[in-house]
């Protein structure tokens, strides 16, 4: 199964378009490389329940999107299901769509990673600030490097100077 990748956010709500324009530029991208039939590119307003459905069989799961207080110009690092997390029905985390999966589904949930971009004004209305228009473009370097090598322990090298979080082994 190909590798996914799930943006969320608001195009309409300044910086935290970051999520559905990097998607945008991703897919150009992988479509220019000849990769893109190694990937499937999902974009919503934010994680849902159903979006655990999307993790079934694949081999990683990369969730991206803009955060308020991130250090610049992002933070990569590797998540897991969260024991005792009790999902909603609106806005879930990425550790919470992997706890979905683990309650629906028989398969083990695919290594999984996080991809925050920095951003700084999230107000209804507003356009990209320019800082997190320099972010997007180191996130979208990083991005590409992801897509080269599509192998968890690839993945692994670019973890962003923090423990890696949840299992350190990749799924069997």
């Amino acid at each position: 199964m190909p590798v996914v990748v799930i943006a969320c956010g608001n195009p309409s709500r300044g910086d935290d378009a970051l999520g559905p324009l990097l998607l945008g530029c991703l897919q150009t991208w992988l479509d220019e490389e000849g990769l893109a039939d190694g990937f499937e590119l999902i974009s919503d307003f934010q994680w849902q329940v159903e979006h655990a459905l999307d993790l079934v069989g694949r081999r990683l799961a990369l969730f991206v999107d803009a955060g308020q207080q991130t250090p610049a110009p992002f933070v990569f690092r590797q998540i897991g299901a969260r024991a005792g997390v009790i999902p909603g029905t609106h806005a879930l985390s990425p550790e919470a769509v992997l706890s979905v999966l683990a309650r629906i589904s028989q398969q083990p949930a695919p290594a999984a990673f996080v991809l925050c971009v920095a951003g700084a004004s999230f107000e209804l209305g507003e356009g990209l600030s320019p800082a997190a228009a320099r972010n997007a473009d180191c996130a979208f370097e990083l991005l590409k490097n992801l897509c080269r090598v599509s192998r968890f322990d690839a993945w692994q090298v670019k973890l962003s100077g923090q423990e890696a979080e949840g299992d350190p082994s990749p799924p069997a």
